[in-house]
Order: structure tokens, then C-alpha cells, then sequence
């Protein structure tokens, strides 16, 4: 089925808490660029940086972000996260006024907002993109407490969008399908991954990492697998996921390092390599799951959904999930005798459920 573009100016916003939320809309982009429609971004500084690496032409409007940091200790991290909400509350109030002088002077006919609760206006269209409508937190009145504030920022857009699966066997379990929806449509759309599962023509790594998260955590990974990398002996590739850095760092003579790999660049590295260190952000665990490798996933600590995801992965011997305070050398050998079993994946139902949004009347209309 062919799309009428109609010349349909679409603006994308990904959320700047990690890399996840912009690299999971590299897929979105390159569809709808080839099949016409005039895309814009809306992000800053390494979220920049990727999409002008993938998207050389690509408009990108300077737009800031909630800058969140993180505690470099567990136990504080929900005390720092509720500290910053009035920070929070502030950027979503400056990008909904952002965006109205946008949709006016570029004439933006639909939004899609990956989690930037302040991307929303009556006059057009606007999508927001979630994989947690259950936010976990460490007690049950908090959770309820939390959806309640996610569903009345959600309930301000056109229909909410969940790129994972609709019925039991799903990638983000509770997290994306909770008890209680919001009101506006949810549509389960299927997994976004930038990557295609490729076959490689001979291993040449024992290990690949890929490094990612807020710091202070992706700096203490970084050094752990540093760490480990030289006890262990084997071959290493890892990946800072630093884009747009030109820092050289020592290694040893079994490690290979990149500050960044463009998504060609890191599809190949994958095929290379016999198993896949990551933490377990959603963006991360959809991207190994459809390029069918195995997996290692480290939650980041005190991210509770990073944690309940692990916990829901493994239950299911997709992946093989321990915690950043466990012996990383004792694990990583446990890894390579665990059963997995990798799902397949249909990385082209988001294909499809677009091309019927798109070509809907609904849409046509408003």
C-alpha cells in the first residue's frame, strides 16, 4: 500500500533521558522519509548528534531537555528524581509554548513526542510514544500515585502509541500493559529498532559493549567492564556511546574501542560478536531482540522499570540479567551456558500499523 504524503510536515521530539528515546525514532524517521513525508526533529546535544549522523539533511530545531540527573547511589535515587520535579514541570510548560510558535511559522501538520509530556495542542494531531504507562516505583501508593500524574500529561494528546506486542507474550510485560489504560486510543504498535539482523562472516568478538544510560552509572559500567575485560581475556568491542566525542581511550590488546558507531556500523559490530552486553533500557532490549542475539542486560541501579524489565526478560530466558553490584567475571560465564530463547520479532508491524494510521480518515480530518 502506497501512502499519500500530501506534503504532511511531521515534527519528531524525542525525550533526552538517555539515548534510547532518540535512537528508537531513527526507524520512524526513515520510514516516513521514504515515503515523502517532510520530517523534522526537535532535540539538542547528543540526541543531535545521532540524527545528524543518521539524517545528514535533516531539520533539527534546537529544543532542550528535561536534563535529569542521576544519584550515584541506589537508595537516593527517588529522592534526586522527586527533587527535580518543579525542573521537570517547568521544561514541559517551556516546550508546549515551544511548540505552538513551531506548529504556527513551519506549518506542522502532526507530532510525535517519544515521553515529552509538553508536546501537545489541540489544533493538530500529536502523538505521544511510551513504553511505561506503569511507572515502577519502590512502593505500590507511589506507582498509583505516578501513573495518575503520567495519564493526566498522557490524556492531553491525540492517542498514545506502545511500541511493544499486544497480547501476554510482550517485551515490557506490566510496564506497557497495566490494569488501567489511559483515556485517550492505545495502540500497541510493535518494536522500533533502528538495527536488521545480519549474518556475519566470521566472529571476531567474544563480547561487545554497549554502553548507555545517565551518568554518573555509565561511567562506573564503563569501568567495571574495562575491569573485567581484563581478567576475563577474550576479545572485546565496546561501545561508550559517546557520540560526537573524540576522546582516545587505553585499553588493552584485547579491547577495541569506539566512542560511537553509526546504526550500519553497529549493525555489522553485532554480527561480529557472540554475545551482547548492554544495560536494559527498553530502546536497547527491542534492538537485540530483533537482530536475534544473545544478551546480557545490567538494569541500571535504581532505575526500577530497567530492574523489572530484567526481572520479566529473564522469566521468559529471552535474556540473561544480573545486577551492576554481582560479580561481573561469575556472571558472564554463567551467561554463556544460558538457554536462550530469542522470540522472533516482527520489526515491520510498526510498517504497517503507520501506513494505516496515515492513510486513515481520522487523521485526514483533523
Amino acid at each position: 500500500m502506497n501512502i499519500e504524503s500530501k506534503n504532511i510536515k511531521i515534527l519528531i521530539a524525542p525525550l533526552d533521558w538517555g539515548l534510547g528515546h532518540t535512537t528508537r525514532c531513527i526507524p520512524l524517521i526513515h520510514f516516513l522519509q521514504r515515503h515523502g513525508y517532510q520530517v523534522f526533529a526537535a532535540c539538542t546535544g547528543a540526541q543531535k548528534a545521532i540524527l545528524q549522523l543518521e539524517f545528514p539533511g535533516l531539520n533539527i530545531f534546537e529544543l532542550s531537555g528535561y536534563k535529569i540527573s542521576y544519584s550515584e547511589y541506589k537508595r537516593m535515587l527517588p529522592l534526586k528524581i522527586l527533587w527535580q520535579i518543579p525542573k521537570i514541570v517547568k521544561a514541559v510548560n517551556y516546550e508546549n509554548k515551544w511548540l505552538q510558535k513551531i506548529i504556527q511559522h513551519q506549518k506542522i501538520d502532526l507530532v510525535i513526542s517519544d515521553n515529552r509530556y509538553g508536546l501537545n495542542t489541540k489544533k493538530i494531531p500529536c502523538i505521544f510514544i511510551t513504553h511505561q504507562l506503569l511507572i515502577k516505583a519502590p512502593y505500590r501508593w507511589l506507582e498509583s500515585i505516578i501513573q495518575k500524574i503520567n495519564y493526566h500529561f498522557i490524556n492531553k494528546f491525540s492517542a498514545c502509541w506502545i511500541p511493544d506486542f499486544e497480547g501476554e507474550v510482550n517485551i515490557a510485560g506490566k510496564l506497557s500493559h497495566p490494569v488501567k489504560l489511559p483515556k485517550i486510543p492505545v495502540e500497541y504498535i510493535g518494536p522500533l529498532s533502528r538495527l536488521n539482523a545480519t549474518v556475519a562472516t566470521a566472529i571476531k568478538y567474544n563480547w561487545i559493549v554497549i554502553l548507555s544510560g545517565p551518568e554518573p552509572q555509565r561511567t562506573l559500567m564503563e569501568k567495571m567492564i574495562f575491569s573485567v575485560a581484563e581478567i576475563m581475556g577474550g576479545s572485546w568491542l565496546i561501545v561508550r556511546g559517546k557520540p560526537g566525542s573524540n576522546a582516545q581511550i587505553k585499553s588493552g590488546p584485547n579491547v577495541v574501542v569506539h566512542n560511537h558507531l553509526s546504526t550500519k556500523g553497529l549493525e555489522t559490530a553485532m554480527a561480529e560478536s557472540e554475545f551482547v552486553i548492554s544495560r536494559c533500557g527498553y530502546t536497547t532490549v527491542m534492538e537485540m531482540l530483533s537482530i536475534k542475539k544473545k544478551c546480557i542486560l545490567i538494569p541500571t541501579p535504581g532505575q526500577t522499570e530497567q530492574e523489572y524489565l530484567a526481572r520479566h526478560l529473564m522469566s521468559q530466558n529471552w535474556c540473561y540479567c544480573f545486577k551492576q553490584q554481582d560479580d561481573f567475571a561469575f556472571h558472564l560465564i554463567k551467561a554463556t551456558k544460558f538457554k536462550y530463547q530469542v522470540p522472533k520479532i516482527d520489526t515491520a508491524l510498526f510498517h504497517r500499523f503507520i501506513i494505516k494510521y496515515l492513510n486513515s480518515n481520522t487523521f485526514k480530518q483533523q
